[in-house]
């Protein structure tokens, strides 16, 4: 494996963030994890398998509204690279957001009935409000999103603080969101639990309330901790605006050949993120059977395992980095995970109605804990080596599109979550793991059934450990395909970033407006004025230097040492 050799630049600039501002950023970042869990980990299980929604209508929705929604996202991330603000472009939509994504988030629970329960008009209308009020939440929570993620190249120009930030981003994010994977069902279930007896309604109304109240009390607490980012964060690097449309910012994405290879690897890995969309399932209806303080304890001891891994190499990263490129440490990380993936298959195959014993427990544990790893390895630098990119399109055009780019994070998170949705509700659909089956699986738990060791449920738990083990271990062998020869290696990033600091203590950054979502271009000073001649060079000024066509293609080169 090549060394990563990188200059650090951290001490040329100290154009930097405060220790006040990076904890207000992280608290944010916090909340904002806890309240996109809401959503996504747990409305998918809550749609199939309380309200009872066929589970192919479900991935249906799930699936188109995230490729909408993604889509959207490059227009989102051309808004936000186009605002002005005194407090900047990213901040002001920190602001604004976080109160309108709670409310909507506690609507995504609101539910009017039961699937198959009355008229078919009722069927058509539980579907069309979860797609709807799903659609609606995945577009305002983009509107912060994309911010919060870019404000993080406008937070420094070390690229050492840079990278600090987000490692300590990334391990937030997932304590955020792990935290409310780990807990939300089992909060939900007891909660549901202690309904149905105390006001003797029926299971799963009590369930479905269970979910309404807890997600009603997780977003608040998501909120209040998100809106720490737009009140404690301030943007320190400013480049020259150069004014963009959306088809512009196309043709940038396009031909920003690493960024593009980061892109088509995520594609190509999506089926990795199976494993969140089915581990609520897998516990819920294999280990715990409903038990609500059996679910936290299986997510703990199995959920536990994944997330552990993945802090531990996400805070091991920067350290491995230093002696591993980000190409390799990339890609091996990836490729060593197959295996551990495989495994849980194989688990399952040796010994299907026993995998809650001592000893498979312990198994498992330390399998999910080296996905977790090759996981938090992958997320941190797909991180960095965006923003590395953010860095290259500055220095080949001297457009810096950190909205743009980081919107691509977003893009795939919810294109790969799109994907692997639909493959699971194939998947449920194949073996009628669905709607009335769903009804008869949770009656059957509801008399007392283990549905793991009941034979006509058989498919039902196969599908589960199939899904969350090969398809995501063919996911990480794709992932490695298009970046084997990334092309942007770190020494040649840390010579571009070296140069670009250079260059911004020469520019001469324009007054901002104060209108948040102003087109208008500000002239900047030494810009020449409508009818005035300016001189073509005044002594003393120095241009920043075009780079040759070798500088532009060194990117290309790999480092293979």
């Amino acid at each position: 494996m090549a060394k990563s050799k990188v200059m650090d630049v951290s001490l040329q600039s100290a154009n930097t963030y405060t220790k006040k501002e990076r904890n207000a950023f992280l608290i944010g970042l916090f909340g904002q994890n806890i309240m996109y869990n809401v959503v996504a980990s747990c409305l998918m299980y809550y749609l199939q398998f309380t309200v009872l929604i066929p589970a192919m209508t479900v991935s249906v929705i799930f699936t188109v509204a995230r490729i909408f929604d993604a889509i959207n996202d490059p227009i989102m991330g051309t808004i936000v690279d186009r605002t002005r603000s005194r407090w900047g472009k990213c901040v002001p939509y920190l602001r604004i957001v976080p109160i309108p994504v709670m409310i909507i988030s506690i609507l995504c629970y609101v539910s009017f009935g039961f699937y198959g329960d009355g008229s078919k008009g009722m069927d058509i209308f539980l579907s069309l409000w979860a797609a709807f009020s799903y659609i609606l939440w995945g577009v305002t929570y983009t509107v912060g999103d994309i911010p919060l993620w870019g404000v993080t190249s406008l937070m420094t120009d070390s690229e050492k603080d840079r990278n600090n930030l987000l490692t300590a981003a990334r391990v937030i994010a997932a304590i955020g969101g792990g935290a409310v994977m780990l807990s939300m069902q089992s909060m939900a279930l007891g909660l549901g639990g202690v309904l149905t007896n105390s006001l003797h309604i029926n299971a799963m109304v009590g369930e479905k309330y269970g979910f309404l109240i807890t997600a009603a009390i997780i977003s608040l607490i998501g909120t209040v901790t998100f809106l720490f980012a737009g009140f404690g964060v301030k943007e320190h690097v400013q480049v020259p605006p150069k004014k963009t449309n959306f088809k512009e910012n196309l043709s940038i994405i396009v031909h920003n050949k690493p960024y593009m290879q980061l892109l088509i690897s995520g594609v190509l890995g999506s089926t990795k993120t199976i494993i969140a969309i089915v581990a609520m399932t897998i516990v819920t209806y294999y280990y715990a059977s409903k038990d609500a303080v059996m679910a936290l304890v299986y997510m703990i001891l199995l959920g536990g395992g994944f997330f552990l891994g993945q802090f531990l190499f996400m805070l091991l990263t920067p350290a491995l980095n230093k002696k591993i490129s980000k190409k390799n440490l990339y890609n091996w990380s990836n490729i060593l995970s197959i295996v551990p993936y495989v495994l849980i298959f194989v688990a399952y195959i040796i010994d299907p109605h026993h995998l809650n014993n001592v000893g498979w427990l312990i198994a498992c544990f330390f399998l999910f804990g080296i996905c977790g790893g090759s996981n938090g390895i992958t997320t941190v630098l797909q991180s960095q080596m965006i923003a590395d990119c953010v860095n290259y399109e500055e220095y080949k055009s001297g457009r810096r599109p950190d909205a743009l780019f980081f919107s691509g994070q977003t893009f795939l998170v919810k294109l790969q979550n799109g994907l692997a949705t639909i493959f699971c509700g194939i998947a449920y659909t194949v073996v009628h793991f669905s709607d009335s089956r769903v009804a008869e699986v949770n009656a059957f738990i509801t008399a007392g059934g283990i549905p793991r060791l009941a034979g006509e449920y058989s498919s039902f738990m196969m599908i589960l450990f199939l899904i969350i083990s090969i398809p995501p271990a063919i996911g990480c062998l794709l992932t490695i395909i298009p970046t084997w020869k990334y092309a942007l290696d770190d020494k040649e990033h840390a010579r571009i970033l070296a140069e670009l600091i250079e260059r911004r203590k020469l520019a001469v950054v324009p007054q901002e407006e104060d209108d948040v979502f102003s087109d208008e271009v500000p002239q900047q000073q030494g810009e020449a004025n409508e009818g005035t001649e300016q001189p073509a060079h005044q002594e003393g000024a120095t241009e920043p230097e075009e780079p040759t066509p070798d500088e532009e293609q060194a990117p290309d080169r790999q480092d293979d040492e």
